[in-house]
């Protein structure tokens, strides 16, 4: 009899605990990123009145006579269920779509979380601004004039240089595409200045130098006279400036040449062969260059006395082509397309976070810049974590090592920028939950007041 009191203590005291988890998960209902906890319960070790016998010749088997003890706390699980994603607009709020912890460092100590509540600090430095805990990523480094993001290196704190200058950034390249009109008239001899304007396809691109000053680069086609598929065009960087642009095929310099070349076109419309003044020729399949140089004011002079030259690759696109290059149809003339990489000094504006944790600089003057990338750490027993609290865990000897390394590889999920995950407590299950947990709460207090009443009868047999 005074077994089953004992049962129905074990079995208040572990209600008890699986109703301390069920009210743990309800107050967080509204954590970001928090996991909800289960518990399972076993039965104890029995007590055996009877052992069990095999059959015989004249009987068969007897099965054991046990009396069990009560019960206790199997385990009680952390739920890593993805939870629902809330949108907040917030640059710096970061999701995990799909398996992963963000990286977090206290001093040396690291930690691992699911909520992506971050900001940036009086330093420039994402943190989780509840607790100053450092996310964990890895900073670009500038090789050759490229931002390189090396996620085999040990990550290191990320830091956002809100207001950095971007240095102004001479044009070196200048792609140019466009359609030359077929019929459009040819230029006669002692022409009018409205047969001029007729007779030529004017076009201007923007172009930097090295201190970020802007200039014009005017380009004039014009139809060859007597040769159907033949334009010339000149090439005038700041047309009113006193100094020549030179241009020239290839990559030998423009030292004495002038600002002219020759687009020879098949009857297709594509583009055969180009000339430039000095006579060079370039019509081998693959992509047009020209070399374009040109004078900046206000600089210092090289070793000769003469104005500073800068010189840029200009890009006609590919001969024997009709897409991304120059052609000649029965069409208006048009530009299809341009480009220039220079630009002028900038400042970081802001700054956006893609599904791969990649964060790019978004300057005044145009430009972007990767600035880093955030880290991700996968375990092979997620169940296995610590709990430390501030929605953080820990490391644990039936976890595993974290697996740390960029989103999307090796079972790492998505992370969403302007969007934080939520609870993945449902509370419909938690308040059924609830009620069994209660329920069953109940039926031991009640086993433990029959078994008190059971024995109050034995010792009123003494009366």
């Amino acid at each position: 009899m005074m077994r089953s009191l004992y049962a129905g203590v074990s079995g208040l005291q572990n209600h008890q605990t699986r109703m301390d988890v069920i009210g743990n998960n309800i107050s967080n209902v509204n954590t970001y990123g928090f996991k909800k906890g289960r518990v399972s319960f076993q039965d104890m070790i029995s007590q055996q009145l009877g052992g069990a016998s095999k059959p015989t010749e004249e009987v068969g088997g007897v099965n054991p006579k046990e009396v069990g003890l009560g019960m206790s706390v199997a385990s009680i699980d952390t739920i890593f269920t993805q939870g629902n994603l809330q949108t907040t607009g917030n640059t710096t709020d970061l999701a995990i779509s799909g398996n992963g912890f963000f990286v977090l460092k206290k001093g040396e100590e690291t930690l691992y979380s699911r909520a992506g509540v971050f900001g940036v600090d009086s330093e420039g430095t994402l943190v989780n601004p509840a607790n100053g805990l450092r996310v964990q990523g890895w900073m670009a480094e500038d090789v050759n004039g490229k931002q390189i993001v090396t996620t085999s290196a040990t990550p290191t704190d990320i830091t956002i240089p809100i207001g950095q200058k971007d240095p102004p950034h001479a044009t070196e390249n200048v792609h140019y595409f466009c359609n030359l009109n077929k019929n459009m008239s040819e230029i006669p001899e002692n022409p009018t200045e409205d047969q001029i304007r007729e007779g030529t396809w004017h076009t201007t691109v923007e172009i930097y130098d090295t201190y970020g000053n802007t200039h014009t680069m005017a380009m004039d086609f014009r139809k060859v006279p007597g040769n159907p598929n033949q334009w010339t065009v000149s090439v005038d960087v700041d047309p009113n400036s006193e100094f020549a642009t030179n241009t020239r095929i290839g990559f030998g310099g423009t030292d004495g040449v002038g600002n002219t070349y020759t687009l020879n076109f098949d009857n297709t419309g594509k583009l055969m062969s180009v000339v430039d003044s000095a006579g060079n020729v370039s019509n081998e399949e693959g992509e047009i260059v020209l070399q374009t140089s040109f004078a900046v004011a206000d600089s210092n002079p090289d070793e000769n006395g003469n104005p500073y030259r800068q010189t840029f690759n200009l890009n006609l696109g590919t001969i024997g082509s009709m897409e991304n290059t120059v052609t000649q149809s029965a069409s208006k003339s048009t530009t299809k397309a341009n480009y220039q990489d220079g630009y002028t000094l900038g400042y970081l504006d802001t700054f956006n976070i893609s599904q791969t944790g990649v964060i790019t600089g978004v300057y005044s003057n145009g430009s972007t810049r990767t600035i880093g990338q955030v880290a991700m750490a996968s375990f092979t027993n997620q169940g296995g974590l610590e709990k430390k609290g501030n929605n953080n865990f820990a490391e644990s000897t039936n976890s595993g090592m974290a697996n740390i390394g960029e989103s999307g590889t090796a079972g790492k999920g998505a992370i969403l920028s302007g969007t934080l995950e939520m609870s993945n407590v449902d509370l419909t299950d938690q308040l059924t939950d609830m009620i069994v947990t209660q329920r069953g709460f109940e039926s031991n207090a009640k086993t433990i007041q029959t078994g008190d009443s059971m024995l109050e009868t034995v010792i009123n047999l003494k009366r």
